[in-house]
């Protein structure tokens, strides 16, 4: 006889435990399912809240495009400033709000700070800062319009760059590029070579080859020389434009004139200008410069030799003492001679050297043979020295002597004539530093083949001139490039 259990009530405890799971593993796939359309959703309205603020950053960006000197998002007043962002049938979906900083004195970076929102959630927001500027004249450590030779014993930190060709021999940090893919060197004899080459042999090798490099020449490939060029060389670059600067002059006198300090003829050999570190500035008349030694000649036959040194007992009298101006310009409108050190304060001038109207016969120089330095080299200090013609270092250079400063020969070359052995003991100097950058129309050169000059030159480039440039510098646009994009939230 069978015995029969009645098992209901388990049955009715397992309905309820697989119900019980059912009903959490269901709950659990709503939650989840919910949980990721609610993500879904906020991402993309996250994303909206990103576009809308990248609108707020181009948006400002077209503003200074035609208004580059507004910083008050044509207003007259201060931010934030907020817009409607709405889509293409008019509807309003979000708004950016935006929070200009203008320029600090002598810069040229503005900083824009977007928030974006969405009208159907603003509690979703994007935030995104922007930093703009323009870029100066000096993007260089040296600059060059013509053919060009950096010897022996010049090691450069910062690009170099020239529309003609270079030869060079000593170190370059920095890319070295030329707006010619080749071309025929002056210095020597034979068929063409690349737009940037060198004639240091090639290691294990040591020392210079001055005759025609044939693995320097086309249809070579460009050989690797990281002896020379630690970061590299560069072949048919953009050209560097110097043809603005003498607008750049003409304004800089006019502006000297009106509020700044503009200095007439001298009726003499020019002027001497000694900064000082309590923002104040000693001006000289120079009535006598310092006689060449028995013996030394032009001997190179070059274009406005002399000993370009004032002389020493008896070559300048007192004129005035100045104060900076408020609109750190200077003009003088003659032949000018300048050492010294900035405002301990942090200084910021542009001196230009210049006769008007324009003849290749009269335009002025400006010479330094004596230290002329920053006090700050974090961005405080900026020096610009704008010559009509040369730049030069006299005769009578110190020995050692430091530079720091953008230096730019409009018309003529950068560098120190040629004194020959005749010239006395100051025919051979030791070492110039150069802080800062150097543009010259013609071809630079401190130094010379046979040993004269200076035996070491070092030119450093001074970053904070790219968008930071003394006042009333040359630029090298006239819009706004973005120089870094940070995403805040």
């Amino acid at each position: 006889m069978r015995i029969y259990k009645d098992r209901s009530g388990q049955i009715a405890l397992q309905i309820i435990m697989f119900s019980t799971i059912a009903t959490i593993l269901l709950t659990g796939f709503l939650s989840w399912g919910y949980a990721v359309s609610d993500a879904v959703i906020r991402s993309g309205e996250r994303f909206s809240a990103e576009q809308i603020a990248e609108a707020g950053i181009e948006y400002y960006r077209w503003h200074l495009a035609h208004d580059p000197h507004d910083f008050q998002d044509g207003t007259g007043r201060a931010g934030p400033y907020t817009h409607i962002y709405s889509d293409k049938s008019g509807n309003q979906v979000g708004q950016f709000i935006l929070d200009i900083t203008p320029p600090s004195q002598g810069s040229t970076i503005v900083t824009i700070q977007s928030t974006g929102l969405i009208t159907e959630d603003p509690k979703i927001s994007k935030i995104l800062k922007v930093r703009m500027g323009i870029p100066s004249f000096t993007k260089f450590a040296a600059g060059i319009n013509d053919n060009v030779r950096f010897g022996q014993g010049t090691e450069v930190y910062g690009a170099i760059q020239t529309n003609g060709g270079i030869r060079f021999d000593g170190i370059a940090h920095n890319i070295v590029s030329s707006g010619l893919n080749s071309y025929d060197d002056p210095d020597h004899t034979g068929n063409v070579e690349y737009g940037v080459h060198t004639h240091v042999n090639v290691p294990p090798s040591t020392g210079v080859n001055d005759t025609w490099r044939p693995l320097e020449a086309p249809p070579n490939p460009l050989m690797n020389r990281p002896d020379v060029f630690l970061t590299g060389r560069q072949l048919s670059a953009p050209a560097i434009d110097f043809a603005g600067i003498t607008a750049n002059l003409t304004q800089i006198k006019a502006d000297a004139s009106s509020t700044g300090v503009y200095i007439g003829p001298s009726g003499a050999k020019g002027y001497h200008i000694i900064l000082k570190t309590n923002g104040t500035f000693d001006l000289y008349k120079i009535t006598a410069l310092a006689a060449a030694p028995s013996g030394c000649t032009n001997a190179a036959a070059q274009t406005g030799w002399g000993t370009w040194s004032i002389k020493a007992t008896g070559g300048e009298t007192f004129v005035k003492t100045y104060a900076y101006p408020t609109n750190n310009l200077i003009f003088v409108e003659d032949d000018l001679w300048i050492e010294g050190q900035l405002n301990t304060v942090g200084g910021r001038l542009t001196i230009g050297a210049a006769r008007f109207p324009d003849s290749p016969a009269t335009r002025a120089s400006i010479t330094v043979n004596n230290n002329l330095t920053y006090t700050y080299y974090d961005g405080r200090d900026a020096l610009a020295l704008i010559a009509q013609n040369n730049f030069n270092v006299g005769l009578n250079g110190l020995d050692t002597l430091r530079i720091d400063g953008a230096l730019i020969a409009q018309n003529g070359r950068a560098g120190r004539f040629y004194y020959g052995s005749s010239c006395g003991t100051g025919y051979k100097r030791t070492l110039l530093t150069l802080y800062g950058s150097l543009m010259s129309y013609n071809r630079y050169g401190f130094a010379y083949t046979d040993g004269t000059g200076y035996a070491t030159r070092n030119i450093a480039y001074d970053s904070n001139l790219l968008y930071a440039p003394p006042p009333s510098f040359p630029l090298a646009a006239s819009t706004y490039q973005v120089i870094s994009w940070e995403e805040i939230k």
